[in-house]
Order: C-alpha cells, then structure tokens, then sequence
C-alpha cells in the first residue's frame, strides 16, 4: 500500500467528499504536497487529521490513558501553588454572567509519575467567543 495518496483516496480514506478535501486544503487544515501537477497527501497526515476530528466520548477514553506511557492507573489531586491554578483563556466572549477562570484537574500517573492536567471543557465551551 502506498504511502502517498490522490485526492480521491485521501477523501475515501477519511469517508469525506473531494469539495471537502479541496475546503480542508485551501483552510490549511490539511497538508498536501504537488509532484508536478499532481496533488498528494501522506497516510500518516490523514491519520492525524481524523485523530483531530474526534467526539466528546473518544476525548474521554484518551483522558483515561497517560499520555506518556500509556498506565490506566491515576491518583487524582491538584497542582498547588499560592493558590488554586486556574486557566483562563486568550479571548473569552463579551459580558459573559461568569469568571473567565476555568478550574484545572490533575492526575498523576502510579506507574511513571507523569502529571497531566485537565481544564473543565464545559466551562470552556460557554466562554469561547463565537466565530464570526
């Protein structure tokens, strides 16, 4: 199987159509390479692309694992500083009823020690500004 595919397989591979595929390349969300006048993605690119495409409940299943070396195992706590760490993000919308800061969960790994730290995506998503 080749490593490099057309536009036709790229949009059969991802289950999209070509105009879709051709949106994706003009947005920049896509990587594509022209050999001539021909235009060619890479498998493994178009992996990473569907891994970018993924629903609330595949976001949870990844939060279960280390994103270091993969452990099941967690025990939950905070990061502590002076205070409580918050994130609070770049842009939020205009007059929003709430705080722009979002509390942040942490995790550590029992088999490597990694630390990995969760903002709350609901809070999140109610302060993301629309687009316009």
């Amino acid at each position: 199987m080749s490593e490099w595919l057309t536009i036709q397989e790229a949009a059969a591979h991802l289950k999209v159509s070509k105009p879709t595929i051709y949106r994706w390349m003009r947005s920049g969300a896509l990587t594509f390479y022209k050999m001539g006048s021909s235009t060619r993605f890479r498998r493994d690119q178009m992996d990473a692309v569907a891994q970018k495409m993924t629903g609330q409940a595949e976001a949870q299943e990844v939060r279960r694992k280390c994103s270091v070396c993969g452990n099941t195992e967690f025990v939950s706590g905070r990061v502590r500083s002076t205070g409580l760490m918050y994130f609070q993000p770049e842009k939020t919308k205009f007059l929003v009823a709430t705080d722009s800061f979002v509390s942040v969960e942490a995790v550590a790994c029992t088999a490597c020690g990694n630390v990995d730290l969760f903002a709350d995506p609901e809070k999140l998503a109610r302060l993301k500004p629309k687009e316009s």
